[in-house]
């Protein structure tokens, strides 16, 4: 009987090397290091149609919208990821492990566009590190099957409450950064007939950290 094989564990050092010289992005958490995905056009319009809101409705407020690349650390677990959007309310705090500067930790709400291939990702392990940043207030599920979004508040005591919207007349509410944005506006241009707007690129094609 052959041995089991060894997974490759990389330093948080190590990680952020080889992330700098990469042509696409991954996570890391535990010393792995797993290569993310490209998204569907479908994702990319409405990760853009967020972004942009956002960038219109925080103009002359504390808060600045960040795309998705944007690094996050959570320090209590170790995981480096990147958001499909972030908004970060005050001075950037920075992983001091990322010797260029790049990486942030304080996030005061978070964005996700689900897809098929990162769905339980993000609503699993995902959402269960990014509860515990500290500086985080909202952590946003936007699907991309249907005008649907989900939006988890941090409570005084801690506590996390979910809030749903179905449909286009729905309206997504920060109360952490007093926004109020319409769910149309998150959908707009979306045609959710559109089998190729839906397409996501084929994994096979995407790299692997050595």
């Amino acid at each position: 009987m052959g041995l089991p094989q060894q997974v490759k564990r990389f330093t948080p050092q190590e990680y952020f090397d080889l992330e700098r010289k990469a042509t696409y992005r991954s996570d890391y958490y535990r010393g792995e290091i797993f290569a993310m995905a490209g998204g569907s056009v479908r994702h990319s319009l409405i990760a853009g149609n967020i972004v942009g809101e956002l960038h219109r409705r925080l103009k002359g407020t504390p808060c600045a919208v960040f795309e998705s690349n944007l690094r996050v650390t959570i320090k209590t677990t170790g995981l480096r990821t990147y958001p499909d959007a972030a908004v970060l309310c005050g001075k950037p705090e920075r992983d001091l492990e990322d010797k260029s500067g790049e990486t942030v930790t304080n996030p005061t709400v978070l964005f996700e566009v689900l897809s098929p291939t990162t769905e339980a990702y993000d609503r699993g392990l995902k959402a269960a590190n990014y509860r515990q940043i500290e500086s985080l207030r909202a952590y946003v599920l936007v699907s991309q099957e249907a005008a649907n979004v989900e939006w988890f508040e941090r409570q005084a005591d801690s506590s996390w409450v979910l809030r749903e919207s179905r449909g286009l007349d729905g309206v997504l509410a920060i109360a952490a950064i007093s926004l109020k944005l319409p769910v149309a506006e998150i959908y707009d241009r979306i045609d959710f007939n559109d089998a190729e707007q839906a397409a996501e690129p084929d994994p096979s094609t995407r790299g692997t950290h050595p």
